[in-house]
């Protein structure tokens, strides 16, 4: 006698559909595929890379963003992570839920990229910094340098807590691609 087990799960006859059972094999065989290339690409992303690139997730500035890389000698020599506001994403209260995600990704890049540095691109016109500090922080020119000069500050002082072996570097991008870059 057949083990009443195996019959329900082999047998065509008892599987409410064949073809859903071909189509998990098949989906099955697919997994057990892709499983067994990556070792092969496990170390391809590995290396030593020039940076962490953090900037924000407007759709206005990724074309400015490459080309300030490729100005810079950098591009395809650091990794990316893109988050609402920037450097205001793992500073401002409002974004504190959002934090793991920048660190985790940072550990990923220290650990598979080798980076000696952290480049944080905030822009101008930033909506994340309304919400976060209020629309008055964003104004004007004056209180926009301001409230960013302020998160950059903080930015890198926490950065100098968990990793003080990185550089910082901060810039704010304007519309144009113009970058002015922010010391402590």
């Amino acid at each position: 006698m057949t083990d009443p087990t195996l019959h329900t799960l082999l047998c065509a006859c008892c599987t409410p559909s064949p073809r859903l059972a071909r189509r998990s094999l098949f989906g099955l065989a697919g997994a057990l595929g892709a499983t067994a290339l990556l070792p092969r690409f496990a170390g391809a992303a590995s290396g030593n890379y020039e940076a962490l690139l953090l900037t924000c997730i407007d759709p206005r500035f990724p074309e400015n963003t490459l080309n300030y890389m490729r100005d810079r000698h950098l591009a395809g020599k650091y990794s990316q992570i893109s988050l609402a506001g920037a450097s205001i994403a793992v500073v401002a209260e409002p974004f504190k839920t959002w934090r793991p995600a920048y660190w985790e990704n940072l550990a990923a890049s220290i650990s598979l990229h080798h980076i000696p540095k952290v480049i944080v691109l905030n822009h101008r016109e930033c909506g994340a910094a309304g919400i976060a500090y209020g629309p008055d922080s964003i104004a004007t020119r004056e209180k926009e340098n301001e409230t960013h000069k302020k998160v950059f500050a903080e930015f890198r002082a926490v950065m100098a807590e968990r990793h003080k072996d990185l550089t910082v570097e901060t810039g704010l991008m304007g519309l144009d691609g113009k970058v002015d870059t922010f010391t402590a």
